[in-house]
């Protein structure tokens, strides 16, 4: 068996690639004509078709208002989620929480 060299390979390689799009582009032109075929023989128009409706927009994440200061620092926690460490070291030093409370 020959060896074949970098060149010739790549040329095959872009030879083929060539190839691959054109029947590509030859085989989606022929489903755009079915579509529209079955689209013309039903009567059907692209707001029949529809795609998925839209996801509705997220809403953003609102804040919530401080529950909670830091009076040496202005740190505040609104209660929710995880204590932050300000607030659990003054805990664990015999603070309560409404000591913090706004």
């Amino acid at each position: 068996m020959a060896k074949d060299n970098l060149s010739d390979l790549l040329a095959q390689k872009a030879a083929l690639e060539k190839q691959i799009a054109s029947v590509q582009r030859e085989q989606r032109g022929e489903a755009v004509n079915q579509v529209k075929a079955l689209m013309a023989e039903y009567g059907l128009t692209l707001a029949d078709i529809g795609s998925k409706p839209a996801a509705a927009p997220k809403k953003a994440a609102s804040k919530v208002a401080a529950k909670y200061r830091n009076p040496a620092t202005g740190d505040t926690w609104s209660g929710r989620g995880l204590k932050p460490k300000w607030l659990t070291a003054a805990l664990s030093g015999g603070a309560s929480l409404a000591d913090f409370a706004l």
